[in-house]
């Protein structure tokens, strides 16, 4: 070994005089040291070994790691070549010892200088001129000019051009993610137009399938499910912002602005809609509903996953490995990290209603109609005009059947009434919510919430309210806590728990006062409505004053509805001092009340009361007193209620059953400045050791001196795309590049930092993201750049000699050759089948899949699989789950949507092999291109090989189709094959089954899943 070192040594030595030329330290230096040197020398300090930092020239000079100019005094080399294991470096056991070229240019470097330089990842990109290229007849747009530069230089020629049937397919697949018919790819052979592959390019950039294909790719990186994920891994709805990226996508939406609307949609001057539901992007972290789980805790959580998912998807740099301590190879510090989460810490995350959906117009349009019928239903009643009459007309009434019904239930509620009033806070307050009291005395609360709120009202006694000129000594008899529905809230409230399946839903565990600090205690509750089983079993209203916070009250299963609670004061309290009201809630999941009011009353006994606030008020008020409208008000409310209309009712209670649900979705809303979240340094990533509260910001290296830090989302979203950040361009060309050619001209395709590659063609790259920017931001733009470039129009066939040269195609000398996306395959034969629905948008759908994919998560989930047009939607309209993602996809490296993906993998398996021939949807895409295909057998195979393949047969590859076709029959015929197991009808000559066992194979075919 000691020798091997000193020849080592010898050769860098008698080879440094050779490294005259100008050596590029960010090409060939900081390589080496990012790889070999920054995990122990690096940024991250507090893991820094033999506190030398060897990302930092000035403090590696300090610490004479290097003498500039002089190599041999360079404590660096000496370590590097040191015989002696223990001061060797990088130590023997890390197994990553230097070459001996590496060496070499460590020398080299440091003769000249030792001089360091920015990240070229960190640089602005500068549009580099066009290569002189001798090969004119190879270059269609600039792109081929730096293909052909670098080609050139080792010696390589370009592929010719791919044959027209594999170039219209080629385009199909990439830009529609669909492949042509056999009429549209002889139509696109035939033409003899000199501009048919551009009219082509121009035609598919134009098809609505565009956005759908394009789509799916970015979904990739949202990490878009259908499901919350972790253990119980519920639906969630949130296919509007899916849809509205298809919407963007084919409206070529300038990139920039798509990026911004994402990230800070919300935050936009009147912001619309559809702007709101683009912030549905960082609401696709997953959401844990475990019992007991801190939900704090995992709101913390959920925005770790947004700075890593903004990192890669924009930055292109792994922010997330700063989460714990200082990034080990790029220059994020641990405080950075932090400084970033509060740009997106500042969100709270509410679920919006659609009311621009054409279920919201439907919805509306049925509830008028409703409106009208009900009104109709007074038609005992006197005609009134149409505006109110003055306060203190008196309004005569007719003697009719149903005039005295109403006049009945008018004296008969009113002999009921209890006098309430509302009691209004002078204080509000909460450890985490933000207690608001509005005009109408209501609470209102927003801002975090926990298993265990307590909210704190005080209220001065004497209030006007109970203050009476002929009672001035009564006392306080009777609490009334109205809980009250709002759209802003959850399932419309009145609670705000956020959890699938019990949104809008609360639980009052304690309610308790005091009056000027003396304790008041509880009798006799009622309330209108409370759902059993909840701690002890019992609905009892008394849960609530019992002392057991195990118990309590709720009205799950009503949410949307407004219901009260009354408790009797066991001691009426004289009406003055201050008396303070608090409301306990706590349970193994956060469930607190979003709106609900106060009321307070001293007659002698009080109970809840079915009737609405609204109606108890003007049923307080004597009739000369109000007005036309407020009678008519009450006479409404009478019709919907009285018995004896119950089978008039009967229409409006079916019109009620087809009320269409109005689609929500989940978004972001920033929160007030004076509301702003605390974000604080978390000790090692860890949410239990908050430190010091950090403000919100991003690395000074990343932004320009010109430009002050970005302060929230939406100023974060505009730096993103804005000229300060040298990144995004890239990451947004190099991306593109990835979807056609199957390898990113920058192969770390999510890392741009200092562990990355080089760029096979850093050039090319930069003159991408110049043009990115020049083009603004059009993907259309950029994606027609690509396809008609002579590159990318060459033919995939390579030889021998030039898969041994170049097996990864680093040079672009052969066009591109990958297997097709999950997605990709089955819509592939979902067109060549017949079966395809092309309807844009909507709920997801349930594709056949065996049912024990679902069966054994949690709570044993159905798959209702789709009837219908709906079985045969766009793969990208597949219901995802994340704890069972569907078994085809997941067989061709789908991702579940957990997690940000920058690129998939493509493994190759015989599970794949299998699925294709015996998962029953493609078995049933094999029957449907069996049906489709007619003539005689040879047309049939023709047929049948194009909708697949696209390309006509050659005369060898019929024969071959014939031949097994015909083995099939014969295997039919002698009972060796059951016909069974291939078609629903076992009566189907053995001819079609045949048929549909060619069409299974075909399907298989490795050149039909290749791109």
């Amino acid at each position: 070994m000691q020798g091997a070192r000193v020849i080592i040594f010898i050769a860098c030595l008698s080879t440094c005089s050779l490294a005259d030329d100008p050596i590029d330290f960010s090409r060939e230096i900081r390589p080496i040291l990012a790889a070999k040197c920054y995990a122990c020398h690096g940024p991250d300090a507090e893991n820094r070994k033999a506190d030398l930092r060897l990302d930092d020239r000035d403090a590696a000079v300090a610490k004479g790691a290097i003498t500039p100019h002089a190599p041999d005094q360079s404590e660096i080399l000496r370590r590097i070549l040191s015989e002696d294991s223990m001061e060797r470096m990088p130590p023997p056991e890390s197994g990553k010892p230097l070459s001996a070229a590496e060496i070499q240019n460590l020398r080299a470097w440091i003769a000249q200088g030792g001089e360091y330089s920015q990240h070229w990842a960190f640089l602005a990109p500068q549009k580099p001129a066009l290569p002189q290229v001798t090969r004119a007849n190879s270059v269609r747009n600039p792109i081929d000019s730096f293909v052909a530069d670098r080609q050139k230089s080792q010696a390589f020629t370009p592929a010719p051009e791919a044959d027209r049937y594999t170039l219209v397919r080629r385009l199909y697949l990439d830009l529609v993610g669909l492949p042509p018919t056999p009429a549209e790819a002889d139509a696109f052979v035939a033409s003899q137009a000199p501009d048919a592959y551009e009219r082509l390019v121009d035609q598919l950039l134009a098809s609505p399938q565009y956005g759908e294909r394009w789509a799916r790719r970015w979904l990739d990186l949202a990490r878009y499910s259908d499901t919350n994920g972790y253990e119980k891994d519920r639906s969630r709805t949130i296919w509007p912002y899916r849809d509205w990226v298809i919407h963007a996508l084919n409206d070529d939406m300038p990139f920039d602005r798509f990026t911004v609307e994402q990230l800070a949609g919300d935050m936009l001057p009147h912001c619309t809609e559809q702007q709101r539901v683009a912030t549905g992007f960082h609401r696709n972290t997953m959401l844990n509903e475990e019992g007991g789980i801190d939900p704090l805790e995992f709101r913390y959580y959920a925005v770790v996953d947004r700075v890593a998912t903004t990192g890669m998807t924009w930055l292109g740099l792994t922010l997330g490995c700063a989460q714990c301590h200082s990034h080990k190879y790029d220059p994020i510090s641990h405080e950075d990290y932090f400084c970033f989460m509060a740009l997106l810490d500042n969100a709270d995350e509410p679920d919006l209603r659609l009311d621009e959906s054409p279920a919201a117009e439907r919805h509306r349009a049925l509830l008028s109609q409703m409106q009208e019928a009900t009104e109709r239903l007074s038609t005992g009643f006197r005609s009134e005009p149409t505006q109110d009459t003055p306060i203190g007309t008196a309004i005569p009434l007719n003697t009719t059947d149903l005039q005295t019904r109403f006049l009945n239930w008018l004296t008969q509620e009113r002999s009921k009434l209890v006098d309430w009033r509302v009691m209004h806070p002078f204080d509000v307050s909460a450890e985490l919510p933000h207690l608001e009291v509005l005009p109408d005395g209501s609470i209102y609360s927003t801002g975090d919430i926990t298993k265990r709120d307590i909210h704190k009202l005080q209220i001065r006694l004497p209030d006007q309210m109970f203050v009476k000129q002929d009672s001035p000594h009564e006392r306080l008899t009777a609490l009334r806590l109205e809980v009250i529905p709002d759209e802003r809230l959850p399932g419309g409230g009145p609670g705000r728990c956020y959890y699938e399946g019990r949104k809008g839903e609360f639980f009052l565990s304690e309610l308790t006062a005091n009056r000027d600090g003396h304790p008041i205690h509880f009798c006799d509750a009622s309330h209108t409505y409370g759902k059993t089983n909840i701690g002890n079993g019992s609905a009892e209203a008394k849960n609530v004053h019992d002392g057991n916070g195990s118990t309590g009250w709720s009205t799950a299963e009503r949410e949307g509805e407004s219901h009260q609670l009354v408790v009797n004061l066991q001691d009426p309290i004289p009406l003055d001092g201050t008396l303070t009201v608090e409301l306990l809630f706590e349970r193994h999941f956060a469930a607190s009340l979003g709106r609900y009011r106060l009321w307070g009353t001293t007659a002698q006994t009080a109970h809840a009361s079915p009737l609405p606030t609204r109606i108890e008020s003007l049923l307080q008020r004597a009739p000369e007193l109000l007005t036309n409208g407020e009678l008519s008000e009450l006479r409404t409310y009478f019709v919907q209620i009285d018995p004896e209309l119950s089978s008039t009712r009967q229409p409006i209670e079916s019109m009620r059953a087809q009320l269409p649900e109005v689609p929500t979705t989940l978004v972001l809303q920033e929160r007030p400045h004076h509301q702003r979240r605390a974000t604080y340094l978390r000790h090692r990533g860890e949410y239990l050791q908050p430190r010091q509260l950090v403000t919100p910001g991003i690395p000074d290296w990343l932004r320009s001196n010109s430009r002050q830090t970005p302060t929230n989302r939406l100023e974060l979203a505009e730096w993103l795309v804005s000229s300060d950040n040298p990144l995004t361009a890239r990451v947004v060309a190099n991306r593109a590049w990835e979807a056609f050619f199957g390898q990113a001209l920058l192969r770390s395709n999510g890392d741009f930092g200092t562990q990355a590659p080089s760029p096979t063609h850093p050039d090319l790259l930069d003159w991408l993201a110049s043009e990115v920017v020049t083009r603004n931001w059009s993907m259309k733009s950029l994606h027609r750049l690509i396809v008609t470039s002579a590159t990318y129009r060459q033919s995939a066939s390579a030889g021998a000699a030039l898969w041994e040269r170049d097996p990864e195609n680093h040079f672009l000398a052969r066009g591109p050759r990958f297997r097709l996306e999950a997605e990709a395959i089955r819509d592939t034969y979902l067109k060549a089948s017949g079966l395809l629905c092309v309807t844009i948008g909507g709920p997801s759908v349930y594709p056949p899949q065996p049912e024990s994919v679902t069966s054994l998560t949690y709570g044993g989930m159905a798959w209702p699989t789709s009837v219908g047009e709906s079985r045969y939607r766009r793969s990208l309209y597949t219901f995802s789950k994340r704890t069972a993602p569907f078994a085809a996809f997941a067989s061709w490296d789908a991702p579940s949507g957990e997690q940000c993906t920058v690129q998939r993998d493509r493994s190759n398996s015989p599970l794949q092999a299998l699925t294709l021939l015996n998962d029953a949807m493609f078995v049933e895409f094999a029957r449907a291109l069996a049906s489709e295909c007619k003539g005689t057998d040879e047309q049939r195979a023709t047929n049948m090989f194009r909708r697949v393949l696209v390309r006509p047969p050659q005369d060898h590859e019929i024969g071959r189709i014939l031949t097994y076709y015909h083995a099939q029959v014969q295997r039919l015929q002698n009972g060796k094959l059951s016909a069974d197991d291939i078609i629903t009808d076992a009566d189907a000559p053995a001819e079609h089954a045949a048929w549909v066992l060619v069409a299974r194979g075909i399907m298989n075919l490795d050149e039909a899943i290749t791109r």
